[in-house]
């Protein structure tokens, strides 16, 4: 028999319908890598972190939207808040002192507040954070756990009531001045004046020593006072320093 042939017309319909069989079939290309996904505006989405567990993202030098100093902040003070927290959480459960329960209370609460504000930012603008804190951190909070009573104390307050808080202090002035994220500048801004109030309240404590209580007995007598044991009318809004960490999490910018 004779084969009919296939018009002009005919063939391109025919591969007009088959490339768009295959596409149809084709599987669908994800619009981020690594599940990242894309915001509403186009860019990459934001790591969902939650307190204590830390944010990673393998592609933090892609599409961070803060400069590299700034993260550097974020990740420090989160590291740093963790720390504070996970101490505090310790020595309002172990210290022996009331006053040392209560200003350890204290500082968790704030540490927590302002952990939990310094993630969200972090989450917003892509940032890492850390899940712990570091391991010389760790092994502070390790060596502290062993101690007992009035030994206990002193430790709690003179290395983190003080010794962290003036480092922190240190970090919170100059990233005030520093930061070109206005919202993290904001975020510090308003962190550092607790911070300060938190030391104060710390140098007051017989477990300070000598030195420490001297120094800063009569500047800090008005401000520590307004503070309250349980938190009182201390600028909790900003919180203390991150603190992302340990028993509230990596949020907690340090205090």
């Amino acid at each position: 028999m004779h084969k009919p042939k296939l018009s002009a017309v005919g063939l391109a319909l025919a591969f007009t319908f088959g490339s768009a069989l295959a596409q149809s079939t084709a599987p669908a290309q994800s619009s981020g890598s690594g599940g990242a996904g894309t915001s509403a505006t186009g860019g990459r989405s934001a790591p969902q972190a939650q307190p204590g567990t830390g944010t990673r993202n393998a592609e933090t030098n892609k599409d961070d939207k803060m400069a590299r100093a700034d993260r550097r902040f974020v990740q420090e003070v989160a590291g740093s808040g963790m720390f504070e927290v996970q101490a505090a959480q310790l020595a309002s459960k172990q210290a022996t002192d009331s006053n040392v329960k209560s200003f350890a209370g204290m500082l968790v609460d704030h540490h927590t507040k302002a952990n939990d504000e310094l993630t969200k930012l972090a989450n917003a603008k892509g940032v890492e954070l850390p899940a712990a804190p570091s391991r010389d951190l760790r092994r502070q909070i390790e060596t502290l756990g062993k101690k007992k009573g009035q030994e206990f104390d002193q430790e709690f307050v003179r290395n983190v009531g003080v010794k962290a808080h003036e480092k922190d202090i240190k970090t919170f002035e100059k990233a005030s001045k520093d930061l070109k994220d206005p919202e993290l500048k904001a975020f510090a801004e308003k962190t550092l004046p607790t911070l300060k109030e938190h030391l104060a309240m710390a140098q007051k404590l017989p477990q300070a020593g000598k030195q420490g209580g001297e120094q800063q007995g009569k500047k800090a007598g008005g401000d520590s006072s307004k503070m309250g044991a349980g938190g009182g009318s201390a600028n909790t809004g900003g919180g203390a320093s991150t603190g992302t960490g340990g028993g509230s999490g990596a949020n907690k910018t340090g205090s």
